[in-house]
């Protein structure tokens, strides 16, 4: 079964402001607490199809997973691949887009995430293989909770600084709207505001051109 990813991003900036929704989600929610904590490295990938992906990479997933990842390649008209390292865990990762949205930083998208027996260095190369580019590297440092039912992360980003990400899953298309007003009426609650797709996108191409100056690093730059 596919699952939708419903997720709306909120910059934070500062360590302060940070702090700040964090109390709010403990006040709007007693229940609240924090989940986990890790560090990841996140490599985006750009080109090619997700067909020869498919191909490549089946060898290492699950019967279930190929299954998964060929209906992708059915459905997909714009997809985003990336490679991912959390706590020691490495991950395939592919979003594609739900609607008008983009892959890399839409509201809403399906998205395939499956754990492979590889080092990051290792499932780079098989990217790579399958006629991929890198786009960018990521790093993170993430605090993950649930706050009335919604999943948020506060991510510190090299390039962004603080972020917050307020995420539902749902299992079924006709849900991805319900989960929109549901995520929304946290934010408000919280006194959050939403970060403008727009200006999302502004800073994702300005980090894509200048990422070697930020991976792993704790600069970041301000884009309007």
């Amino acid at each position: 079964m596919q699952s939708y990813e419903v997720e709306v991003k909120a910059l934070l900036g500062s360590a302060e402001r940070m702090e700040e929704v964090r109390r709010a989600m403990r006040a709007a929610d007693p229940a609240c607490t924090l989940q986990s904590r890790n560090k990841q490295l996140n490599h985006y990938f750009e080109g090619n199809t997700l067909g020869r992906l498919s191909e490549t990479a089946a060898q290492y997933l699950s019967a279930e997973a190929r299954v998964r990842l060929q209906d992708f390649v059915a459905r997909a008209k714009e997809f985003s691949v990336r490679t991912r390292e959390k706590d020691g865990e490495v991950f395939l990762v592919v979003k594609v887009s739900v609607g008008d949205d983009t892959s890399a930083n839409g509201v809403s998208r399906m998205e395939f995430e499956e754990k492979v027996p590889l080092t990051l260095t290792e499932l780079d190369a098989l990217v790579l293989s399958a006629g991929f580019a890198y786009q960018a590297k990521w790093s993170r440092e993430r605090e993950e909770y649930v706050c009335k039912g919604v999943n948020v992360t506060l991510d510190k980003n090299a390039g962004y600084g603080w972020l917050a990400e307020f995420e539902r899953v749902v299992d079924d298309p006709t849900k991805v709207n319900e989960a929109q007003r549901d995520i929304r009426a946290l934010m408000e609650t919280l006194g959050v505001a939403e970060l403008p797709q727009d200006r999302l996108e502004r800073m994702f191409a300005f980090y894509n051109a200048h990422w070697e100056e930020y991976y792993g690093t704790e600069k970041i730059f301000m884009i309007e």
